[in-house]
């Protein structure tokens, strides 16, 4: 099986995740083909709600190379699919200030779906970026020393 793992590795950076959803979401056939080649960004991209559906905006999916006339435009909107019960609770804490949802991982599951991982965040301040950096570097450099 075509194991696709795309990670939107500056979420992690720019927010503490509290919490993690697995959405489906709604593709045309050339983006899902798109997707199984790997060929997918989740740079910069972040969710919001319309008449109580949750929408990802900005998620590039590159064209389809065999994609002919009926292929898909790379960044359009593409909406997500999740429960009832987790929409409610999304939609009440995402209007608190200081809290977003974002994408966090794009990859496709045992029986061929692609799905998303969005995550329920709060955006870290400088300081606490800062704090991440240097732990990233102290855990490196403990790497280093029990490598030698």
């Amino acid at each position: 099986m075509n194991n696709v793992n795309i990670k939107n590795r500056r979420a992690t950076f720019d927010y503490e995740l509290l919490d993690t959803y697995t959405a489906g979401i709604v593709l045309t056939g050339t983006e899902i083909k798109s997707i199984r080649q790997g060929k997918a960004s989740l740079v910069d991209t972040f969710c919001y709600f319309a008449n109580g559906e949750l929408w990802v905006k900005n998620m590039h999916i590159a064209e389809y190379f065999y994609g002919s006339y009926n292929n898909h435009a790379a960044r359009r909107d593409r909406k997500l699919l999740l429960t009832k019960k987790e929409l409610d609770k999304l939609l009440r804490t995402s209007r608190d200030p200081g809290f977003t949802i974002v994408p966090v991982r794009l990859f496709i599951n045992d029986k061929g779906f692609a799905k998303l991982v969005v995550a329920l965040a709060k955006g870290k301040k400088q300081y606490d970026k800062r704090q991440s950096l240097r732990e990233k570097d102290d855990k490196r450099d403990m790497a280093r020393m029990f490598k030698r």
